[in-house]
């Protein structure tokens, strides 16, 4: 992912940073980590990967609890679900 024209400043170090972070891929991750140091800093890097991890969780925490998707946003996302194969997954069908 590049970000481009997402409107989000920075988003060429970020986006590749919540790639790595979420593929839990070590070797991906060091370097996504290295380049949002590089440009952001520290404290920046560290805001990132809490946003990264609080969305992740969050996520998680709704599929564990069966929170059932809005039927206005089933509809949105029907086709891309359907080419993704994410209505075959087993909390799909739940």
């Amino acid at each position: 992912m590049t970000g481009q024209g997402s409107g989000v400043p920075h988003a060429d170090v970020l986006l590749p940073f919540a790639d790595a972070a979420l593929s839990f891929d070590s070797a991906r991750i060091a370097p996504a980590r290295a380049a949002v140091l590089a440009v952001l800093g520290e404290a920046a890097m560290i805001d990132a990967a809490a946003v990264i991890a609080g969305f992740n969780g969050i996520t998680r925490i709704a599929d564990a609890t069966g929170i059932p998707l809005e039927d206005t946003k089933a509809d949105d996302t029907a086709d891309w679900r359907e080419a993704l194969g994410i209505n075959a997954f087993q909390a799909a069908k739940t």
